[in-house]
């Protein structure tokens, strides 16, 4: 938190890149973690006070948020809802202590809905994280008391018109199997066609095209595969299927 005595105001970053505060929006209302990063937190330590005083001391309060390394966004000027509460959270020295949770929300009483991809890209990082951690290190986080409420945000993402009869012809070409490892469909849906996802083997958000030359149809394992290893193998395997026809 920033404090400004010129323009009177202050401000508050929600980064959770800092792996020290957990902060969560619910219903519209980001429930912000105070300072202090050690040891009890106190609600009249540094600008806490100022926060938890802002509907009557006549501070403005803007809140930022962090979606990706040291990139703010700004989301905008930002009011109490309610009186701040205790929680329960890992200090920085590992240990359980109590911090004050500030419940703010814009008065504009909207969010601005974050893109899907810029959520997808935070939640990378931090498992890139989690994965460096010891045994020890990771246990703490995974199991530190407090709300276990789970935080929720209004997203966007860009939806493709994909086209209908490209992805009927790759699961026609498929004939009930997965045009990856070849087995049989897992299950059939209740009209008893063999359930298969259409897979697009250069991605239409890399600019693929929906073409059949560029579709096929593969069981939720190999699909998932081709999202997350992306094996270069299995890519020439799909271009030489996907050139056979029905």
């Amino acid at each position: 938190m920033r404090r400004s005595h010129a323009t009177n105001s202050l401000v508050i970053v929600s980064d959770p890149f800092k792996g020290l505060y957990l902060d969560r929006w619910i219903g519209g209302v980001l429930h912000y973690t105070g300072m202090g990063k050690s040891g009890d937190q106190s609600l009249t330590f540094s600008q806490n006070r100022t926060l938890a005083d802002s509907l009557t001391n006549g501070v403005d309060v803007y809140l930022f948020e962090v979606h990706e390394p040291k990139v703010y966004s700004y989301v905008g000027q930002v009011v109490l809802t309610s009186e701040p509460y205790q929680d329960t959270q890992n200090g920085d020295d590992g240990k359980s202590r109590k911090v004050w949770i500030f419940p703010v929300a814009p008065i504009s009483g909207t969010t601005k809905p974050v893109s899907i991809e810029a959520l997808k890209g935070e939640e990378e990082i931090q498992a890139k994280r989690a994965r460096a951690l010891s045994a020890d290190a990771l246990k703490a986080k995974a199991t530190q008391t407090g709300s276990i409420k789970v935080g929720v945000r209004s997203a966007v993402t860009q939806q493709y018109q994909r086209n209908p009869w490209v992805a009927e012809y790759a699961r026609r070409r498929a004939a009930g199997h997965c045009e990856l490892c070849t087995e049989p469909a897992p299950f059939k849906k209740k009209s008893g066609e063999p359930f298969l996802e259409v897979h697009h083997i250069e991605w239409l958000a890399k600019g693929g095209s929906d073409t059949i030359e560029n579709t096929v149809a593969l069981c939720p394992n190999c699909h998932r595969k081709m999202h997350v290893a992306q094996v270069q193998a299995d890519l020439i395997h799909l271009q030489s299927v996907a050139r056979q026809k029905v």
